[in-house]
């Protein structure tokens, strides 16, 4: 799955606080992302070799020592997909965003919203999205790290296809030439038409078959 988004990251840093009456009243400045501490929040479950945010966006930092950093980014997840009910399938595919090198007696995450918000969403022509419903979760790794907590927020985008594209060019067709494959049973044995209608099915199927 790939989706593009808007990381919406919000924390304190006591380091960079400011009296603004030292300082002409600024109470807010734009601050480069390489000359502050930013968290290495990641995708886990990424489908290509970057994991981090490579976009330099600044960040907005108050005197109080609020920071804001919204940095756009295009990530590719990976996603079972099953077909069993298709094209009338509904697949669960999630982003799991979490911090790589802090636990999280360090570092932990807050989920602000439990929804994705979808003010920019595009339509798709293929899939409706049903929801994107967000949760937060405490992971422990025995094997490496003991009883550390790691925390991690992970969105759940449900996606359903659009049925209407298949239901006109693959089953109706299919539903259609069935039909005319029955019909030869009630046409007598000694009609010559017998034979031409079979193999006029069998060719229409065999080419429909290539086309699809």
């Amino acid at each position: 799955m790939e989706i593009s988004l808007w990381l919406i990251h919000k924390w304190v840093d006591a380091n960079l606080r400011w009296d603004p009456l030292e300082y002409d009243n600024i109470t807010q400045m734009y601050v480069p992302s390489e000359k502050i501490w930013l968290p290495d929040i990641i995708l886990y479950n990424n489908a290509e070799g970057d994991f981090h945010v490579t976009s330099a966006v600044k960040a907005i930092v108050d005197y109080k020592g609020n920071v804001d950093w919204d940095p756009p980014a295009l990530f590719k997840s990976s996603c079972s997909i099953k077909v069993r009910y298709f094209p009338f399938d509904e697949h669960v595919c999630s982003l799991k965003f979490g911090p790589w090198s802090h636990n999280g007696y360090f570092l932990d995450l807050i989920l602000k919203d439990k929804e994705v918000k979808r003010e920019d969403y595009l339509e798709n022509s293929q899939w409706d999205l049903v929801g994107a419903p967000g949760a937060k979760h405490i992971e422990k790794y025995p094997g490496c790290c003991g009883d550390i907590p790691f925390p991690d927020i992970t969105y759940s985008f449900i996606v359903r296809r659009k049925p209407l594209f298949y239901l006109v060019n693959i089953l109706v067709p299919c539903v259609l030439i069935s039909c005319l494959s029955v019909m030869v049973f009630y046409l007598p044995a000694d009609a010559g038409e017998k034979i031409s209608l079979c193999i006029s099915v069998f060719l229409a199927l065999t080419l429909f078959l290539l086309i699809v």
